[in-house]
C-alpha cells in the first residue's frame, strides 16, 4: 500500500519505522527539514518538507495515489484539516490523531460528515487500558478480543507461584482451567512455547481464556486479588482526566495530585466526584500525607518517564498492591521489568497498535481481514484477530495437520458466539473469528499463517 505520514514526532517516527518494515511505500511529511532528512536516512521511506495541510505539499507526496493518509502532528486542527484535504485530493482512507477531550464527543460526526476514516486519541486509549488493568489487578496487562468474550492477560511468575516448574502441557489437567499460555518472556527474549516448555520463576507469561476461566485459574493459583476500590493518580494530564472519569463512573474512589494549580481547578470542575490535590506528586512526604499506603492502586502519569518510574518504585515500597506506570521510551520499559515494576503503559505504542490494526485490515479487504490487533510481550509478539474469509484454503483441516509458519499459535476460535480454545482435532471454518499469536510481525491475512 501507499501510505503518507504527516508529523514526525514520537508517534509519527515510530509509525514510519514499523510500517516501512512491512513492505509498504511510505512517504513522510514534516515542516522540519532535519527531521525529514533523518527519517529518510534511517528508514526506507520518501520525504517531503512542508505543511501536511498544504495542497501542493500533499500533491508532491503523491496523495492522489495514496491508500492511507495518516496525520499525527501535535495540532488536532491541523490533523483534521490535512485529512479532509487529502480525502478531497484522492486519498482512499484517512487517520487523524485528535487528543483534545472536547473533540471526543464529535468523533462520530467527524467520521461520517468529514470523511475521516479513523480517529486516534492516545490518551483516551491509554486510560482505557489502565482501567482494564485496575479492574483485573492480578494481571500486568489485559486485552480483550471477540467483543470482550476472550481475555489476554500477562502475569509475572514470582518465586512460590504454583506455575513455576510446570510444563505447559500439564496446566489444564493440574489446574482444571481451560487456559492457554501463548507467549513467554524470559530475560530479553519473547517466545511462543510448545507443550514441553517448562515455566520458571522470573518468566512473564501471557494467557488467553474466557473471563470466567481466567478468574478461576487465578483463584486456583492463589493470586486472585480483591477488587480495587481506591486509586491515586499522580499527574493531572489528559490521561488522568479520562481515567478519573471512568473510575468515578464505576464507583472507584479517585484522588489526583498535580503540581499545576490551574489544572487542578479545571479537574475539580470536570471531575466533581474525584478528590483533586494541588501538590508535588514526586514529594514522598506529600504522598505519605495524602494516604498512599492506604490506596489499592497508584497510577503515575506525569510528563516525565523518569519521574513516573521513581514515584512507582516508592509506591511499590509503600506496599501499594497495584502500581501502573506510564512510560514511552522502550529502553526504560526493559529496565523497569528488570527492577520488578510490572504494569507499564505506553500511549504511543497503544496508538501505534490501533493504527497498525487498521492498516492490516485495509491491506487485504478481500481476504481474511484483521479485526483486532495488540502488541504484547514488550511489543515483540502480536495477537491478531482475523475474520476467516473464503480465501482461506484450509477450512475443515484439523489444526494438527496444518503446516504453520514458525512462531505462530492459534490462540482461540470464535464460532457462532462460542469460544473454542483449540486442540489438535479442532478446525477453522468459514466466518470463524480466529485469534493468532505470532512473533512474525507482518501478518495481514489468515492465509499468512500457513507455511509455503
Amino acid at each position: 500500500m501507499r501510505i503518507i505520514i504527516v508529523g514526525l514526532g514520537k508517534l509519527g517516527t515510530t509509525l514510519a519505522e514499523q510500517i516501512s518494515g512491512e513492505d509498504h511505500d511510505v512517504t513522510v511529511i514534516d515542516t522540519a527539514a532535519k527531521l525529514v532528512e533523518e527519517t529518510v536516512n534511517r528508514f526506507d521511506v520518501f520525504g517531503v518538507v512542508g505543511s501536511g495541510a498544504d495542497c501542493d505539499v500533499q500533491k508532491e507526496a503523491g496523495v492522489e495515489k495514496c491508500d492511507i493518509f495518516i496525520s499525527v502532528t501535535d495540532a488536532d486542527e491541523l490533523n483534521i484539516l490535512a485529512c479532509m484535504i487529502s480525502k478531497k485530493l484522492g486519498a482512499r482512507h484517512t487517520i487523524a490523531r485528535v487528543r483534545n477531550p472536547e473533540y471526543s464527543r464529535q468523533f462520530s460526526f467527524m467520521r461520517h460528515e468529514l470523511g475521516i476514516s479513523m480517529l486516534v486519541n492516545p490518551e483516551y486509549d491509554a486510560a482505557f487500558e489502565i482501567s482494564r488493568i485496575i479492574q483485573f489487578p492480578a494481571a500486568m496487562k489485559v486485552e480483550k478480543f471477540a467483543k470482550g468474550r476472550v481475555d489476554l492477560a500477562e502475569i509475572a511468575l514470582k518465586d512460590g507461584n504454583p506455575l513455576c516448574g510446570q510444563y505447559i502441557r500439564d496446566l489444564v489437567s493440574k489446574f482444571r482451567s481451560n487456559v492457554l499460555v501463548c507467549a513467554v518472556i524470559r530475560g530479553d527474549k519473547a517466545m511462543i512455547p510448545s507443550g514441553d516448555f517448562q515455566l520458571l520463576a522470573g518468566d512473564r507469561i501471557t494467557l488467553t481464556a474466557s473471563h470466567g476461566e481466567l478468574s478461576a485459574f487465578f483463584k486456583s493459583l492463589g493470586i486472585l486479588k480483591k477488587r480495587v476500590k481506591s486509586v491515586m493518580i499522580i499527574g493531572g494530564g489528559k490521561i488522568a482526566y479520562y481515567l478519573g472519569k471512568r473510575m468515578s463512573e464505576i464507583g472507584v474512589s479517585v484522588k489526583i495530585i498535580d503540581i499545576n494549580r490551574e489544572r487542578c481547578r479545571e479537574l475539580a470542575e470536570l471531575l466533581p466526584k474525584a478528590s483533586i490535590v494541588h501538590a508535588d506528586g514526586s514529594d514522598s512526604d506529600v504522598l505519605t500525607e495524602e494516604g498512599l499506603d492506604s490506596v489499592d492502586a497508584c497510577v503515575t502519569l506525569t510528563g516525565m518517564d523518569e519521574e513516573n518510574i521513581i514515584i512507582s518504585m516508592f509506591a511499590s515500597g509503600s506496599s501499594v498492591e497495584k502500581v501502573i506506570t506510564k512510560v514511552n521510551r522502550p529502553s526504560l520499559v526493559k529496565m523497569m521489568s528488570a527492577m520488578g515494576q510490572e504494569s507499564i503503559v505506553s500511549p504511543r505504542y497503544i496508538a501505534m497498535g490501533n493504527i497498525l490494526s487498521y492498516l492490516r485490515a485495509r491491506s487485504n479487504s478481500a481476504g481474511s481481514s484483521v479485526r483486532t490487533m495488540y502488541k504484547i510481550a514488550d511489543n515483540m509478539v502480536e495477537a491478531i484477530e482475523f475474520n476467516a474469509a473464503e480465501s482461506f484454503p484450509a477450512f475443515g483441516v484439523p489444526l494438527k495437520k496444518l503446516h504453520l509458519k514458525r512462531g505462530i499459535l492459534i490462540g482461540c476460535i470464535i464460532r457462532s458466539n462460542k469460544v473454542i480454545f483449540p486442540h489438535g482435532d479442532n478446525t477453522i471454518e468459514l466466518r470463524d473469528s480466529v485469534v493468532v499469536i505470532t512473533t512474525n510481525q507482518a501478518l495481514s491475512d489468515l492465509r499468512d499463517i500457513l507455511a509455503d
